[in-house]
């Protein structure tokens, strides 16, 4: 029963279980009673998507050198408290029941998506 890793919006899979948004804004133009049934996500977690300022910050990464930034600066910030709980929380749920933690972008290698695999991996959930 693991971790599904999504792209928010894309069809869900049969066994993909409750969908989490891990994003800093909902998505625009989308009536929240519509959220779920467009397969966006079920349950909002921005506490899971990179801040503000580091969302820009990997928006205009140009290299392979920027995204590595990128990627320790949100590991750092997935490190405090309340963040670190909830991949613990999230790490336990994925051998009990199936769920999904997704972002709108397309490429999940230059998506935070990817640094939350890591992180839950880590952390020992099950990861598809």
């Amino acid at each position: 029963m693991p971790v599904h890793i999504v792209q928010l919006g894309s069809p869900r899979r049969p066994d993909e279980g409750l969908r989490l948004g891990t994003v800093r804004r909902p998505p625009r133009g989308v009536p929240k009673t519509e959220f779920a049934r467009r397969d966006f996500y079920d349950v909002w977690q921005p506490l899971l998507s990179p801040s503000a300022e580091l969302m820009a910050e990997a928006k205009a990464a140009q290299d392979a050198r920027d995204w590595e930034v990128f990627r320790r600066k949100f590991k750092a910030e997935m490190g405090q408290p309340a963040a670190s709980q909830m991949l613990d929380l999230l790490a336990a749920l994925s051998h009990q029941t199936s769920l999904a933690v997704g972002c709108y972008c397309e490429d999940e290698a230059h998506c935070h998506r990817s640094v939350l695999r890591e992180l839950l991996e880590v952390r020992g959930a099950e990861v598809v």
